[in-house]
């Protein structure tokens, strides 16, 4: 089967699910688009990446491609490969220059993946078929896009509200976290704390 690149045109909230959002893919070159719903913690990932922010602390996919790299590894490509019952499937193909392996995942995890490693993100006619949208009008394409951008943006900074706090303030969440013993969120103040200290 022929692959159709696919490019992320944005990231918004879920009209339809709440503490979900909906990652939507283009076709490249070509006006369909691909909705896919993720979870919160995948679309911020996914934000993250796209907005360059650097969190205070590696998250899951940063850690994944961090090893990955060490034992060089590449990821060549993803693939959406299937669509079963509203789930989509997905695959990396991934190289260390002696042999390629497939690897199944989860469509939200390959694209957090994909935006780490710079690699392109393809699907089949049969998905953007089934489940692709048209927008016919460039007006409204445009404007579509343009808020889809803002929302990655906003997803983005709803990661670490930490990020969006002065040090007096942190100071004082980690005091109120420590007396709620909240030690786990009195740790991350602490780190970005020290973190900010240190630069």
């Amino acid at each position: 089967m022929e692959k159709i690149k696919l490019e992320i045109v944005g990231l918004s909230y879920s009209q339809t699910q709440t503490g979900a959002y909906a990652l939507v893919l283009g076709e490249e070159p070509g006006k369909r688009r691909l909705p896919i719903i993720i979870g919160g913690f995948e679309a911020q990932a996914i934000a993250i990446e796209l907005e360059k922010m650097q969190p205070s602390r590696p998250l899951t996919h940063d850690l994944f491609k961090t090893f990955a790299e060490n034992f060089e590894i590449g990821i060549k490509e993803v693939i959406i490969y299937n669509l079963v019952e509203g789930i989509f499937y997905a695959k990396l193909v991934c190289n260390n220059g002696a042999k390629e392996v497939e690897i199944d995942t989860r469509t939200s995890d390959a694209i957090a993946l994909a935006v780490r490693f710079n690699c392109p993100i393809y699907t089949y006619e049969f998905i953007l078929s089934n489940s692709g949208i048209v927008l016919e009008e460039d007006v409204i394409s445009e404007e579509f896009e343009e808020d889809l951008e803002i929302e990655i943006s906003d997803v983005a900074k709803s990661v670490d509200p930490l990020n969006n706090s002065s040090i007096k303030d942190l100071e004082k969440d980690l005091k109120e976290a420590i007396g709620m013993e909240d030690y786990e969120k009195a740790s991350r103040i602490r780190d970005e704390i020290d973190q900010r200290k240190a630069s």
